[in-house]
């Protein structure tokens, strides 16, 4: 149960944050320089977030399926990919601020990452499915 509210709460805010808070900011009208100051600000704080969950689903996968899970499955490869597009994000927007495309796609990286995420089945229930049956 962990593992999908964590999911649900990083994966939702990331692209919630993308396709409808930044999209809503334009339609109310506000400068396109403040939009830009705003989504930067809040993409800061999602990706530091998302983090914190990848990195929890990271702790819970190692607990329920081991670590080798981490390279040789597939919700492991998504995990790490997710960690490696926030770690990436944060160097840019650090050592390269006036990069934004390559900050875009840190964050789509992410984004996808995530999705494909939602897609993997949860740790630990294919087992219990097996035990369930006579």
């Amino acid at each position: 149960m962990l593992w999908q509210l964590t999911q649900m709460l990083w994966v939702g805010r990331v692209w919630l944050l993308h396709l409808a808070v930044v999209p809503a900011l334009g339609l109310i009208g506000l400068a396109p320089l403040l939009i830009e100051e705003i989504g930067g600000l809040l993409s800061v704080l999602l990706v530091g977030f998302a983090a914190a969950g990848v990195t929890l689903q990271v702790l819970v996968l190692i607990k329920t399926e081991g670590l080798r899970s981490l390279w040789r499955d597939m919700r492991g490869q998504l995990l790490l990919m997710a960690l490696y597009a926030c770690a990436m994000y944060c160097v840019v927007r650090m050592l390269l601020p006036e990069a934004l495309r390559w900050q875009l796609f840190s964050y789509l990286v992410l984004g996808f990452s995530g999705l494909l995420l939602v897609l993997q089945p949860v740790p630990g229930w294919s087992d219990r499915a097996r035990e369930a049956r006579p």
